[in-house]
């Protein structure tokens, strides 16, 4: 994918499945939610695996290992190894390798994931600032995280030792609804001490940097629900991405995407893989998708035709990102939006 502004979803005549030799697919509101896998998404990999496609699981939460993450996509019917996991546990392993002696200590907080990310790389995983740590590493610990830990990193960050965390992400889905994620622990290491940790995780390139390290992936596609995280990854290891409207992005987030935020490929799930994707067209003073018609008027955006939902969504995302160019589209998309029941 090219770097320049992106102001327009692309189209495939093929399916993408067979565009692509490698699925990079975050987990949690792409493959499941809560545990629970989200509908459509193992008739669907199945298929795709079946046609061979390589699919890598990629994810931010660097609580569970890849074995247990593999486990589990088993047990929801999905063929799934360790090898085929890739978290930001690793991502964030390899990093701290590369910048302490080998068999460096390290303060840990966070979960088992972490720990054995670093027992991989030769690291020690320590518990307390007294056990003289090369690096402190910051990850998703789960909800019974004790606040002592936070307590043990920064008196570590305070006497100078590096400070390292798996991700930055805010948030995290649940089957109750959103939870605080990894970085709202950050924040308050960072509020605590002044410091400012190296990040791993997507979007950033060391995450991206382990995932083709792990698949030895030539074309990959990352699928995504997560513009800030999935798809400013995707832009920013320069690959090509898919979003699925199955998780945290709807269609007014999508619609006020800046460059970096932009997706390749928009559609409603995983079955999005099986399937070529439309093209949108130059139509008049707006754009045209299947049976849509969008244009920007002076205050909204506009929207003419019937058709898939989904269609009149890229064609309103060729306007907002058209008017946008390298900012943010301020024209409203809320009836346009209503209209398709987005």
């Amino acid at each position: 994918m090219s770097q320049s502004v992106r102001t327009r979803p692309a189209g495939s005549a093929r399916a993408l499945s067979e565009a692509y030799d490698t699925a990079l697919l975050d987990l949690d509101g792409v493959v499941y939610a809560g545990g629970n896998a989200i509908v459509h998404a193992v008739e669907s990999l199945a298929a795709a695996r079946a046609g061979g496609m390589h699919l890598a699981y990629v994810t931010n939460n660097a609580l569970r290992t890849p074995d247990a993450v593999a486990e589990h996509l088993t047990e929801l019917g999905i063929a799934a190894e360790a090898s085929d996991v890739i978290t930001s546990a690793q991502a964030v392993a390899r990093l701290i390798a590369e910048q302490v002696p080998a068999g460096a200590r390290v303060l840990v907080v966070g979960g088992e994931g972490l720990r054995v990310a670093l027992r991989e790389q030769g690291l020690v995983p320590v518990e307390s600032a007294e056990d003289e740590p090369a690096a402190v590493v910051q990850g998703y610990g789960g909800p019974e995280l004790p606040w002592g830990r936070f307590a043990e990193a920064c008196y570590a960050i305070a006497r100078g030792v590096p400070w390292f965390a798996s991700n930055t992400d805010l948030t995290i889905p649940g089957a109750r609804g959103i939870a605080p994620g990894n970085g709202a622990a950050v924040e308050v290491v960072r509020i605590a001490t002044g410091a400012e940790p190296r990040v791993a995780g997507k979007p950033l390139p060391p995450m991206h940097r382990e995932t083709i390290l792990r698949t030895g992936a030539e074309r990959p596609l990352v699928v995504g629900d997560r513009l800030d995280t999935d798809i400013e990854g995707a832009f920013n290891g320069g690959v090509d991405s898919l979003l699925v409207l199955t998780g945290v992005t709807d269609g007014a987030l999508l619609l006020a995407a800046e460059p970096r935020h932009r997706p390749t490929y928009v559609d409603a799930d995983l079955r999005g893989l099986l399937v070529g994707q439309p093209e949108v067209v130059e139509a008049g003073d707006g754009f045209r998708c299947g049976g849509w018609t969008a244009v920007a008027g002076r205050e909204r955006l506009e929207l003419e035709g019937e058709g898939a939902a989904l269609d009149g969504l890229r064609a309103l995302c060729a306007v907002a990102w058209t008017v946008a160019g390298d900012g943010v589209c301020e024209l409203d998309g809320g009836k346009a939006l209503a209209r398709l029941g987005l």
